[in-house]
């Protein structure tokens, strides 16, 4: 099959290297080019093989993988990061995102997980493990809602969601009352309704909120 995902383990345990390069040469759409066994290397390494994705452990001696992917995004922005993790602190995964990773998995999912979110990387989307995203969600709107004095954690309407999603998706006001047979100005009503319940102020907002609501992790 030609096309085929290229990717770079980065990992310092060996047993866990192969395990993952067995999981990822058994799919006809993958393969492994190359593996690294700390973030130094791991950097070395994807800057010579230059692949489409490099598959990084957070945990790894020399320089660990937040630092590495950081660097890897200065150096060679053009290659994708998924990382994995045992964290679920949302203020580390929000670093983490920061950082300019395309995702992260945590590192005891099974193993369709970590297929599926190298798929949808490789497709130019992001992937948050749905494990944790439902709390990096809640602390995102529960932060904003402090931050406005709200505690009354208003949820969106089923229309409202529907509206959010397509402008994430790059819909126009237009575009999305033709979609959902509603006026422009209903559209836009129910958009500013959005922007207010969660204290949105901008399109980059909407967008990691549609990450988070995993909206786009196949897309």
């Amino acid at each position: 099959m030609g096309n085929k995902l290229r990717i770079l383990i980065a990992e310092d345990h060996v047993s866990v290297r192969e395990g993952f390069r067995f999981i990822i040469e058994s799919q006809a759409d993958m393969e492994v080019i190359g593996e690294a066994g700390d973030g130094r290397a791991a950097i070395e390494m994807a800057r010579k093989l230059n692949p489409d994705i490099v598959l990084m452990d957070i945990s790894m001696p020399k320089l660990n993988g937040m630092k590495a992917a950081a660097t890897l995004k200065r150096v060679a922005p053009e290659i994708k990061i998924l990382t994995l993790t045992r964290h679920t602190d949302t203020a580390f995964l929000q670093e983490l995102l920061q950082s300019g990773v395309s995702g992260y998995v945590l590192k005891q999912s099974a193993s369709e997980e970590i297929l599926r979110a190298l798929r949808a990387i490789g497709k130019g989307g992001s992937y948050l493990d749905p494990a944790i995203t439902g709390k990096v969600f809640d602390d995102y709107v529960d932060k904003h809602s402090r931050l406005r004095g709200d505690t009354t954690g208003t949820p969106l309407t089923e229309r409202e969601s529907e509206v959010l999603r397509h402008i994430s998706l790059g819909y126009s006001n237009a575009e999305i009352a033709d979609k959902l047979d509603i006026s422009v100005k209903t559209v836009e009503s129910h958009k500013a309704n959005c922007l207010k319940k969660l204290a949105m102020r901008s399109r980059k907002d909407i967008i990691r909120y549609a990450i988070l609501q995993g909206w786009m992790q196949d897309s």
